[in-house]
């Protein structure tokens, strides 16, 4: 596919968060809709497409944690606001800033985690969990070995602890199972077709309040090249 040809002729070590839903979209995964920007008056002019509220992230090569990097600004409802977070995440990147993502704001209480992680005994393996911010606290996940079947994916949702927010939940339906099982297995085809992704971590995954899903972030990490890293 010419996005990770394209990443990998960059010697990139991981897709940006745009060409990651970029390649999930072409899968049929729902994403957010998103506008890259590289000025305050593009990221102006990306938010009035989409309409506010909106999120602002700030974009780089090297950047794959931008939470954590404090670049990452949510429900946004004007520009004051906007231009504001921009000048704000440029000033943290300083030298590594080349742009930010100006993305739809998704509403929904319920979050998974989706992922892709290629293990070296059993090829590529499909996470599901709960997701945001305490997936690694918690840690309610399953996994299987791809290729596998639409009874398995459903199996996967049926053995997390916390299956219950599948369900109806605090006056949001409940969430749509055959897209959550194509997403489940369409990430094992991708990781069956591209060998040279090491890795997609999909957090979170938005159950909106009419049940449908949305990945809000995606991280594509490469596999580095053998013969790169002896030299």
């Amino acid at each position: 596919m010419d996005i990770i040809d394209q990443a990998l002729a960059r010697n990139q070590r991981a897709l940006s968060e745009h060409e990651a839903k970029n390649l999930l979209s072409a899968y049929g995964i729902p994403v957010t809709r998103e506008i890259p920007a590289t000025s305050r008056e593009s990221a102006v002019d990306a938010a009035g497409q989409l309409g506010y509220p909106v999120v602002l992230k700030g974009t780089g090569a090297d950047l794959m944690h931008k939470t954590e990097s404090g670049v990452v600004f949510v429900n946004i409802e004007d520009e004051a606001g906007l231009t504001g977070a921009y000048d704000t995440i440029a000033e943290r990147l300083g030298s590594a800033f080349e742009g930010v993502l100006v993305q739809e704001m998704v509403s929904g209480k319920r979050e998974l985690v989706l992922g892709l992680h290629r293990e070296p005994q059993f090829g590529p393996c499909v996470m599901l969990g709960l997701g945001g911010v305490l997936t690694e606290v918690i840690n309610d996940t399953v996994f299987r070995v791809a290729p596998f079947d639409e009874v398995e994916a459903r199996d996967m949702a049926a053995g997390l602890r916390s299956r219950d927010i599948l369900k109806a939940f605090r006056g949001e339906a409940a969430a749509d199972m055959d897209t959550l099982v194509h997403c489940l297995r369409t990430l094992g085809r991708i990781g069956l077709e591209h060998d040279s992704i090491a890795e997609i971590d999909i957090n979170p995954v938005i159950i909106t309040l009419d049940g449908g899903l949305r990945a809000v972030d995606a991280l594509v990490v490469l596999k580095e090249d053998k013969n790169d890293a002896q030299n």
